[in-house]
Order: structure tokens, then sequence, then C-alpha cells
């Protein structure tokens, strides 16, 4: 969301946006200087993880309990997020080497059988899921939010800026042997933001290296999402594989019709170029897009700098977190010194905790294979090609064709048998992963390829079955539903889940 900060405001005026625009520039200008003088601290290669949960009741349908839930857990790992049956469980960040990947499996597990004893308490039950198959229109009432100033005023700006409700429609992916379905609907808040329920992966890197690792990540994001899609039904309809890429989009999209038809950028982007250096990322956030949220703090944050502190830079993260990339820069300051990440935001929540390990080691895996190559990939494909990968893979899942440099268009689970899952085993080892968690958790991605089963494929095939038993979508999602969280609790990855029962 808005980078876990909250506001005082609730209306911003005239002279609230130019002090915000000039703070923003002061920023960036701090940022420019650290840049060149070397501020940052690098100790090492630490990851983060971010989980996006939703919360249901006992028939499936969301439950409006975070703050219950939140309050019975009373642990600072677990935070709000946009709508009312949305948790956010933050992982301690950690190194990479060794056994850590098998010591974070542990961590989220436990911490996820924690959240659903004290969600069960106040009659609710944990989903980890890309996109909540139960949801309907009236989930989407603005009463929903969760009641923080950030969010509502968050709404209330994406709603002045575009002057319209959210507009949603897509074109569905069909099922086999059915019609492609269409959704069409509108929504008088950003809640369909809330229906994007996703895992963050965090790379903290070297200044140095963050143009790098952020090339590599876009190159990646299109075989990410297809390898772990799993959000193929919204409204009841049957839509994209990963239904959370347009969703998103939509759901906080700043542009009437008008501007988009000029051209003007939307705040859910991919980017459009590769870049040299982090600062291309926080410097096209301040020329492209207005301020959401102006609020100002007191830190001049040169004088700061030149006090020999670490600058908060408050205004320019809260707007970078306004824009939602699908690989974000993150400047953030841990213990007085600051630092660099590259947040990766493609992938879905679920299916099980394994999975998302194993989404997560293939990623920083491929990620540093990519970023230490000796001829980048990126110097080989446009930044076009790699948006376009981005949404085949999110619309049609393995059955999808992507492109790759010096082997044109590839299905999902061929490039990454053939090319990224070496290259994932070879960035591993590099990173001195253990051979234990390398080889569990890239078998994992292995054996899923070989079945060609993601948790979006196990939804779609298991609601068509159903239906092919005689029952109406909507009690097939919710069949559906109770067994994936059955399957999910069970831990067993989802190439191994059965469709028929």
């Amino acid at each position: 969301m808005v980078m876990g900060m909250d506001l005082e405001a609730q209306s911003f005026n005239t002279l609230d946006r130019g002090r915000y625009r000039r703070k923003v520039q002061r920023c960036l200008d701090t940022l420019a200087r650290m840049l060149t003088d070397g501020s940052f601290s690098f100790p090492r290669k630490n990851i983060g993880l971010e989980v996006e949960l939703n919360l249901v009741d006992r028939e499936l349908r969301p439950s409006m309990t975070n703050t219950a839930v939140l309050e019975a857990l009373d642990d600072p790992s677990f935070t709000t997020e946009l709508g009312q049956h949305n948790i956010e469980l933050n992982v301690p960040p950690r190194p990479l080497a060794g056994d850590s990947a098998l010591q974070l499996e542990d961590d989220l597990r436990a911490y996820l059988d924690t959240a659903s004893t004290k969600a069960r308490d106040t009659g609710s039950s944990l989903a980890m899921i890309g996109i909540l198959p139960t949801l309907k229109h009236e989930h989407f009432d603005q009463k929903w939010l969760t009641n923080k100033t950030r969010y509502s005023t968050l709404n209330d700006q994406i709603f002045a800026a575009r002057g319209e409700r959210t507009v949603l429609a897509m074109e569905g992916s069909a099922l086999p042997g059915q019609q492609p379905e269409r959704l069409r609907s509108y929504a008088e808040s950003i809640l369909p933001e809330a229906a994007c329920t996703s895992v963050q992966l965090h790379l903290q890197v070297a200044p140095e290296e963050f143009a790098a690792h952020w090339n590599a990540a876009q190159c990646l994001a299109g075989l990410q999402i297809a390898l772990a899609s799993n959000s193929p039904f919204l409204l009841g309809k049957a839509l994209w594989h990963e239904t959370r890429i347009p969703l998103f989009l939509q759901a906080t999209d700043t542009r009437p019709e008008e501007l988009k038809n000029q051209g003007v950028r939307p705040r859910v982007w991919f980017g459009e170029r590769w870049i040299t250096s982090i600062f291309d990322l926080f410097e096209e956030n301040v020329r492209y897009f207005p301020g959401l949220l102006p609020e100002t703090d007191a830190e001049d944050p040169i004088e700061a700098l030149d006090a020999g502190q670490a600058p908060k830079l408050t205004e320019l993260r809260m707007h970078n977190g306004t824009i939602w990339r699908w690989n974000r820069p993150v400047y953030d300051v841990v213990d007085g010194l600051p630092h660099l990440r590259v947040e990766n935001r493609v992938l879905p929540a679920g299916p099980t905790v394994v999975d998302t390990v194993a989404n997560a080691a293939f990623f920083y895996g491929a990620q540093r294979a990519l970023a230490e190559a000796e001829r980048p990939v990126w110097s080989q494909m446009s930044f076009q090609a790699a948006e376009e990968n981005l949404y085949a893979g999110a619309r049609r899942g393995f059955d999808g064709q992507l492109y790759w440099p010096g082997i044109g268009w590839i299905p999902p689970d061929e490039l990454a048998l053939r090319v990224l899952l070496p290259l994932a085993h070879e960035g591993l080892r590099a990173s001195d992963v253990s051979d234990e968690a390398r080889e569990r958790y890239l078998g994992i991605i292995e054996r899923r390829c070989l079945a060609r089963r993601t948790g979006a494929t196990w939804q779609r095939d298991y609601v068509l079955r159903a239906q092919e038993r005689g029952l109406d979508r909507e009690a097939a999602l919710s069949l559906m539903l109770g067994r994936y969280l059955e399957l999910s609790e069970a831990g067993e990855p989802v190439h191994t889940w059965p469709v028929a029962d």
C-alpha cells in the first residue's frame, strides 16, 4: 500500500500541493547527492517478504474483521491493508545465504499458524490466494475500507483525480471447452484493489548494483507470473490466469478515458525503459505523477544530510508508495542507516507456504544470475518485449508465449526448464544458498513446470469439473475455495494437488 505511513490531514489545498511538490524535489536532490557521495549502508544482501492475506467467514465470504484479528494477534509483524477483509504479514528481513530459505519457510508457517488460530477465535479463517473468488460487488462499498485516514484519503484523491467511477473491464482466458468470459462492472471506491492480495519480495542492493537487479527483475516478471498465477476468478467470472494484473491497474487508475487516449501514464506501471540508476525511477516518479497524498513533514533533508544524519525523505517515499510499479524502488532508513531495495510486486499470495518460498528462491536466484551476466539480457531485448511478456504470462499462464533473446517465442514452462531454472541454480550457488535449500525450492518450480499446474490452473480445472457435475458458478466457486483452503493448510505444493476428489 502506501509504505505503511498514516496521515494527519484529510483534505489538501493548493498551498499543500505546491509545498509538497517543492519538498519532493528537494528530497530528490538529496537522494542524488547521497548516491554521488556514497552515503548508503550495504553490509550484505538482505531479503524480505510481505504476504497479503484474506479473511473469510464460515460461509467462505469476505470477513470484515481485520481490526479484531489484529488486536487478537497483538504482533507488529501483522498490519492492516486497504480492505477490512485483509491483513498483511511482514516477515523480518534476513540474509539469503545458507539455510535461510529453509528457516524462512518455517517462520512463515509459524506466523500463519498463529494468525489462523487468532482468526478462528474471531470466527474467521485465513485465505492465502491471489483474488478471493467469493468476492461480490457489494464488498467494494466504501464502508469496507479499513478505518485509517490514509486509506480514505487515498480513495478520495484517486476519485477526485479521475472524476468518475472505477471501470472494471477485461476479457477472460477461456476455460477448456468454453467460450471466453467478459467482465464489465463499476465500483464507487478503490476497494477492487483490496481484491488483489500479493506476495512482495525485497532485495537490499548496493546503489551501483541497483539498475542491473531492477532490469533483471523486469525481464523476469512475465515468467514469474506465468509460473505462479493464482488469481483466475473475479466477480464470478473466469478471467486472466493472474487477474490481479489488470485489476490493480483499473482499481487505482487516476485517468479518465481522455487522459488514457493522450498516453498519460497509469500509476500501476511497468515502466518504459531500462535504467542505469535507481535515480532514474525516482526522477520519473516526480516528473510524471502528481502527489496523491501531499502531506509534508518538518525535516529539511539536505540539512539532515549535512548534519551527518540519514534523511527520512518522507515525501519522496510517500510519493513512491502511491506509484505501484511492478518492480518498485525503495529507499528506507533502518537503525539510522539508509539503504536501497528492489521490491518485486508481481506475485500473488499462495497457494502454500512452500510454493511461496519456492517462488522467492526462483526469483532471487534468476535475478542474480541475470544481473551478473557478462552480456545483460536486457541489452538484447526491447523494454516493450518485457512488458508484453508480463501481460502474456498474466493472461494465459502456461498457455502464453513469452519472448526471450536467442530463442524467440517460447512457452513459459519450456523457458523455465531450458533457460531460467539453470540460471536460478547458478544465482543461488553464487549467493551461498545451501544445496538443500536450492534443490528443495527450485525442484518444486521444476515439477510445477513439468505438471503445468499452478494455483490458477487448479482453480480453473476444479470449477470446470464442479460445473460439469451440475453446480452453478457461485456454488462451484464456494466449493473450490473450501477445498483450496484445506489443501493450502495441508501444505503440499500446488503441483501435487488433486482436481478430482
